[in-house]
């Protein structure tokens, strides 16, 4: 079971998504809070794998609210549950910690499956908020960072993080074991002196590492 905090500030949203998650196999909303002004204490009480944020909320807004969870808790699975794909949005959710960004037209199907997918160590992301995300990378300036000695595998490895690949679709991609792949990830953390998946992904951008 794949238990959810939902955090949404229009109540008939929140509880049609309430109604949706939780009316699925697999899935349980443990509860819905329209801003993110006690978010700390809520997750503590709670322990949900899996919290979906809404960005755009009265108060405490959800960017805000990521950065408070992610100084107390790098476990926790964050998705941004957003209309907003725009470039600087995505941009400090990303690096504030968020590991998804799905936009809220998101079919109730998919949605799920992007739940299911956060909760096992991928990174989902709607497709023109992938689409916002590589454009950055074009915008940037071209001029790569410190690379950290990486290697071309482990570069390979990190590019496919930032792109959102679960363990799985990565040794797929590279035709390895997912041992592989974690094997690889251990050395990438250590070489970038980060410990989640989000900082790694972070680096990348802020040091143009990829």
């Amino acid at each position: 079971m794949i238990k959810i905090l939902l955090y949404e500030d229009n109540p008939q949203l929140r509880e049609g998504l309430t109604m949706l998650i939780s009316g699925s196999e697999g899935f349980e909303v443990l509860a819905g809070f329209k801003n993110c002004e006690n978010v700390v204490q809520e997750v503590e009480a709670y322990n949900p794998d899996v919290i979906l944020m809404d960005i755009d909320m009265p108060g405490v807004n959800g960017l805000e609210g990521l950065k408070r969870i992610r100084q107390v808790n790098d476990q926790v699975k964050i998705l941004m549950l957003t209309v907003f794909d725009d470039n600087k949005n995505i941009f400090q959710a990303i690096s504030n910690g968020a590991n998804g960004y799905i936009l809220k037209k998101t079919p109730p199907a998919r949605l799920l499956e992007y739940i299911a997918e956060a909760q096992t160590g991928g990174a989902p992301m709607t497709a023109s908020v992938a689409t916002q995300v590589l454009k950055m990378f074009s915008s940037m300036n071209s001029e790569k960072g410190e690379d950290y000695n990486l290697s071309e595998r482990e570069k390979q490895v990190l590019q496919l993080l930032v792109e959102g690949y679960s363990y799985k679709m990565i040794a797929n991609e590279m035709f390895i074991s997912i041992d592989t792949v974690r094997s690889h990830i251990k050395k990438i953390y250590e070489k970038l002196h980060v410990n989640s998946k989000s900082e790694a992904v972070a680096k990348a951008f802020k040091d143009k590492i990829v």
